[in-house]
């Protein structure tokens, strides 16, 4: 080893050294300090229980998939009548259930409506036409509406089109099949989605709050004198609230799976892989509200303001595909998007690791772009 390698590794040695040190410094700052241990342990488990109990859902624009095997003008009219329906949207033609299957699975249809062959012929006979209808219940509460919605449509075109051939109307046979959630339990849908949101709420108020409490206590000054190097500071900031924060998930997870029955289908180590990613993006920007503001109380406002934003643009509350096209386009600046998507297919679908891969790459994106802003306000408040 030549005398340059030798002192690259012994300068590497040192600044993790210094990082490890920082480390641990900051988890024994962050148990000490009551405010930062009350937000650790107490507002996540209060939220989840009151957000799995509480949340409700409106529905609009349901993205529907039809296999249509009988391709009659009956089985048309029946269509049209669902595409014109404000409830759903972005009718997608299929020709075998391979193909809806794809689209459930890839959360590109929340709704398919399979229609038999000879629909038409049992329709004119009187006879009650059988229809399928596959929710994806990954999404409990919007599959339900959506069920009640697609029943109150086929009843309505089955009696005018009785009352047009001047018959008695004889009810559909609706046959309803959830995917992934075959009980349509809404903490199915609500639990893996708080372990994704309230992992976002701890990491990025004890990330904000690290500096700003540093400020307010004077250990900020005290802290630049030493050898630590900026980038050193923020991981060494990092690396604490993103483990505690994936710890806290995790916790969550356990504990909706213990009092909900929520199954966990996929693979663990996956989940744990996607919520890191997620903690590099959330943190960053933590630290950069935390590098802006002077005081804790500062730092706790403009983290609220940070938090509300992502929870409402992620699809955790209402549908995305509710919003205008031109929020969407925002939605894909948001990591908690991605994770939510992560969170709910482990949960309940067994994920692919292929398709967890599609949603990381997006976060560390973001992570990276955050993680280079933080430390660029870092660096011009120090100087």
């Amino acid at each position: 080893m030549s005398m340059i390698e030798t002192a690259t590794h012994w300068r590497w040695r040192e600044a993790w050294a210094r990082i490890l040190f920082l480390v641990r410094r900051e988890y024994l700052t962050i148990w000490r300090d009551k405010r930062s241990r009350t937000v650790l342990i107490v507002p996540p488990l209060a939220q989840l229980l009151l957000f799995t109990y509480a949340a409700t859902f409106e529905v609009n624009n349901v993205p529907l998939a039809v296999f249509n095997e009988d391709m009659s003008l009956e089985s048309r009219d029946l269509v049209a009548k669902f595409t014109a329906s404000p409830t759903f949207t972005g009718e997608a033609r299929v020709t075998s259930m391979a193909e809806a299957q794809d689209l459930v699975d890839s959360d590109k249809v929340l709704v398919v409506l399979r229609i038999p062959a000879h629909f038409a012929r049992d329709l004119k006979n009187g006879q009650g036409a059988n229809i399928q209808l596959i929710l994806d219940g990954r999404q409990s509460n919007t599959a339900l509406i959506a069920s009640s919605y697609a029943n109150t449509i086929i009843d309505d075109y089955v009696r005018e089109r009785a009352t047009l051939m001047g018959q008695r109307p004889t009810p559909p046979v609706l046959v309803q099949r959830a995917w992934f959630n075959p009980n349509m339990t809404s903490q199915w849908f609500i639990v893996p989605g708080l372990v994704a949101t309230l992992t976002m709420i701890v990491a990025s108020v004890i990330t904000s709050l690290s500096i700003a409490r540093e400020k307010e206590l004077g250990t900020f000054e005290q802290l630049l004198v030493t050898p630590l190097r900026p980038y050193e500071i923020l991981i060494g900031k990092i690396i604490p609230a993103a483990s505690l924060a994936v710890a806290e998930g995790l916790a969550l997870g356990i504990l909706g799976m213990l009092m909900f029955d929520v199954p966990l289908r996929g693979d663990v180590l996956l989940l744990v892989l996607g919520l890191a990613t997620f903690m590099l993006s959330v943190t960053s920007c933590g630290l950069m509200i935390s590098s802006l503001t002077s005081t804790q109380q500062q730092a706790q406002i403009a983290a609220f303001c940070f938090i509300m934003p992502c929870v409402i643009l992620s699809g955790f509350t209402t549908p995305i595909e509710n919003m205008p096209q031109w929020v969407q386009v925002i939605t894909y600046f948001n990591p908690l998007r991605y994770i939510l998507t992560i969170s709910r297919g482990i949960f309940l679908q067994d994920m692919p690791a292929l398709v967890v891969l599609h949603n990381l790459w997006p976060m560390v994106l973001i992570g990276v772009g955050t993680g280079i802003g933080a430390i660029i306000m870092f660096r011009r408040r120090v100087l």
